[in-house]
């Protein structure tokens, strides 16, 4: 998956196996780790078997988080490695370990002591920081995939979103106890944020192209946004089961919290609300619409509040967006949009772009199924059928009535 994050004063860039690191500021030399070349699983027979039988994985990246200080930097990727850094004079490798199945999610706690991975089976592993070669730890279980994983600025509660549009609150050192369920969802979630400054707030986004605003420690919900208006979609993937619906796929805020920017998939239109959290009364109001030129592939803010959407495009790369008299407008080439741009575009013009554009969101949408419909169908054809028959036999019938009244005669 290709996606962006800032962390101190770098951005970093997952694209394909190979996750790019560039600082903004200062001319330094990028740093690049390739996961097609990282440490391969040793002594692992149930792995020799999957390789022998062409089920290993491709290295793609899946997903990466930056730690709250940024400072520290996990991936996850399609080979079930969970690769740690660290930046002290420069980025490096800490450990590479191994999940039981291919990660979905990923984040630090608060702390920055552990980093907890939710997979496709349901479960999410906490792996220490601390302990660089240990191996994770089994947190908590889903009945279904988990899509999302945060946890609480108070490093309290792990909440986790599912593909069952179920959103759980659990404590974070006890997670078998269940502070609350977030429910109203009707497809998967795909997306879930904390955002800064508010200790009660939970952000989410689904398949069914609303954004919720809850009190996740009660479970209620406060208000909830319908995004399924957007008119500028990409028509390159085919929509069968599935066709005009919209996906939240990212949201983000600023450093301060009081800005939210909304990303849906395919769609090249950005939302921004403004988090209103002077009043008691909390309070979500859109903003403005940022309409751009091809489809974002994902945005992150920086720490100065400005925002960055990753594009696909070779030619423009990268945008930086300001609020600037009340609405985000797109800042000119910039010294530090060039030395970024300057880093990454040797690594981003060897990626096909029809990886970029895939929907990773295709299979996850429920299918449903109308068994009355199928049965009156089925219900019409076989009378049909027999009707069919009928007229068939009624010719031969009324031929031999005939001929008897003849003979009787």
């Amino acid at each position: 998956m290709t996606s962006i994050g800032i962390g101190g004063e770098w951005l970093f860039l997952s694209c394909g196996t190979k996750l790019l690191a560039a600082h903004i500021k200062q001319e330094r030399e990028p740093f690049v780790f390739d996961c097609s070349t990282a440490k391969k699983r040793e002594n692992d027979p149930a792995a020799e078997n999957k390789s022998l039988a062409g089920a290993t994985g491709n290295d793609i990246i899946l997903a990466f988080i930056i730690s709250p200080s940024g400072k520290l930097v996990a991936l996850t990727d399609d080979s079930k490695r969970l690769v740690l850094f660290q930046c002290e004079h420069s980025w490096q490798c800490v450990s590479t370990r191994w999940l039981v199945r291919r990660g979905t999610s990923l984040v630090f706690n608060k702390e920055e002591d552990e980093v907890l991975v939710a997979d496709k089976s349901g479960d999410v592993y906490s792996f220490s920081v601390m302990q660089p070669e240990r191996e994770g730890e089994l947190k908590m279980g889903h009945l279904s995939m988990v899509l999302a994983v945060t946890v609480s600025l108070n490093d309290k509660y792990i909440i986790t979103g599912d593909r069952d549009e179920k959103i759980r609150v659990s404590h974070f050192c006890s997670p078998y106890n269940i502070q609350s369920f977030c429910l109203g969802h009707k497809q998967f979630v795909s997306s879930l944020l904390v955002p800064s400054g508010d200790l009660h707030w939970l952000l989410s986004g689904s398949g069914d192209g609303t954004l919720k605003l809850w009190e996740y420690g009660t479970g209620q919900m406060l208000q909830s946004w319908d995004l399924n208006n957007l008119e500028e979609t990409q028509d390159w993937t085919p929509r069968l089961e599935n066709e005009g619906k919209v996906t939240v796929c990212h949201i983000s805020s600023s450093p301060d919290g009081c800005h939210i920017a909304v990303q849906c998939d395919r769609v090249s239109t950005i939302h921004f609300f403004m988090l209103n959290q002077e009043n008691k009364e909390k309070e979500l109001v859109p903003h403005s619409r940022l309409s751009l030129p091809r489809c974002p592939l994902d945005m992150t803010f920086d720490s100065e509040g400005r925002l960055w959407v990753l594009m696909d495009s070779c030619e423009t790369m990268l945008k930086i967006y300001a609020l600037e008299q009340g609405s985000w407008k797109c800042q000119a080439a910039t010294s530090e949009l060039k030395r970024v741009t300057e880093a990454f575009n040797p690594h981003w013009q060897t990626l096909d772009a029809s990886t970029r554009a895939t929907n990773r969101f295709e299979h996850l949408h429920k299918v449903t199924f109308d068994n009355m419909a199928e049965y009156m169908n089925k219900k019409r054809q076989r009378l049909q059928d027999q009707q069919q028959k009928k007229k068939k036999v009624e010719p031969k019938d009324n031929g031999k009535k005939a001929r008897n009244e003849l003979l009787e005669n």
